[in-house]
């Protein structure tokens, strides 16, 4: 039995968990807390006040692995719960007059749209997994970018220049990490289902 055939279409891997207004609380909680402790993992990169993080990789697989609905509220309690005052973006911060902020927003808007592509078996086999993971980092940039230039006063081709083109290798590297793991996890699923 092929994976994607493993379970019907529509259904994400959090779908595979037995159904309830409580499962879905601890699900989105969850992938709240998995994005706030990878922001920690930062590293500074120079010329720029954007760290590298594993906080993209996290909110990209939490859309992933919970759908666009339950994906976007997980990173919706993140950016809230920081923006509060919570210290669990990159490296700690928090508030919301962070030049980096932008790539926060952007993360909610990713975790929807891979969320969505999941639905749609994108997260089942590792070019489809390659797929989901460009489409959600280029929404992540397309909202952080902008955002970054804005907060800092630097032009549109500086924040491309320090806010994008730093990290390409490092979402290479996230991206194929993602199509190992997610792919692989549908086939254990379709074992034990």
């Amino acid at each position: 039995m092929s994976t994607v055939a493993a379970a019907p279409a529509g259904v994400v891997l959090a779908d595979l968990l037995p159904a309830s207004r409580v499962r879905d609380a601890v699900l989105v909680a969850g992938g709240a807390v998995l994005t706030g402790l990878a922001a920690q993992i930062a590293v500074p990169v120079p010329g720029t006040p954007v760290p590298m993080t594993g906080q993209t990789f996290a909110a990209l697989l939490v859309g992933t692995a919970l759908g666009a609905r339950r994906g976007f509220a997980a990173l919706g309690l993140y950016a809230v719960a920081g923006m509060a005052g919570l210290p669990w973006f990159a490296g700690g911060a928090s508030g919301y007059a962070l030049p980096h902020l932008g790539y926060v927003l952007g993360m909610l808007l990713a975790a929807a749209a891979v969320g969505a592509l999941a639905r749609r078996g994108a997260d089942r086999s590792v070019w489809r997994t390659a797929g989901a993971m460009t489409v959600g980092s280029a929404i992540i940039y397309a909202v952080g970018v902008p955002y970054l230039a804005v907060a800092t006063g630097m032009s549109l081709s500086e924040a491309v220049a320090a806010g994008l083109l730093p990290f390409l290798v490092g979402d290479a590297l996230k991206a194929a990490l993602a199509m190992g793991l997610l792919p692989t996890a549908w086939k254990l699923a379709g074992r034990r289902g």
